[in-house]
């Protein structure tokens, strides 16, 4: 519930028993409640004349994804997993073969530095 394990779970309601007290705790439990529900079908309602305004076209449309959080992971990162999956099935080219014509490159030793290029940095 809400990533919360049985301590702080525990430290919540030892800290509500202290602040509201055995007699007071029941209603402001109730009271959290009817808040919680109260704000749940706000939300709901207004997701729902979002919904009916944007009109027919977007019926599909989800308020979440515009948290940038999973805009990027929707739009972004589910290709890239796309990709890796794709890539991790295709077999690999064999060592020396370049695309596109390139001349093959070797590749280097232990301990041996790459040429350096004076005009690229």
């Amino acid at each position: 519930m809400f990533g919360l394990g049985w301590m702080e779970i525990g430290a919540l309601i030892v800290i509500a028993l202290l602040v509201f007290g055995p007699e007071k705790l029941p209603q402001a439990a109730a009271q959290a409640g009817k808040t919680l529900r109260n704000l749940r079908r706000m939300a709901n309602n207004a997701r729902d004349d979002l919904r009916a305004g944007l009109g027919p076209e977007f019926k599909d449309f989800d308020p979440t994804d515009l948290n940038p959080r999973n805009f990027v992971r929707k739009h972004l990162l589910d290709d890239l997993e796309d990709d890796w999956n794709n890539n991790k099935q295709a077999q690999l080219e064999p060592v020396g073969v370049t695309p596109y014509g390139a001349e093959p490159v070797d590749e280097l030793g232990y301990g041996e530095l790459p040429p350096y290029d004076a005009e690229a940095t």
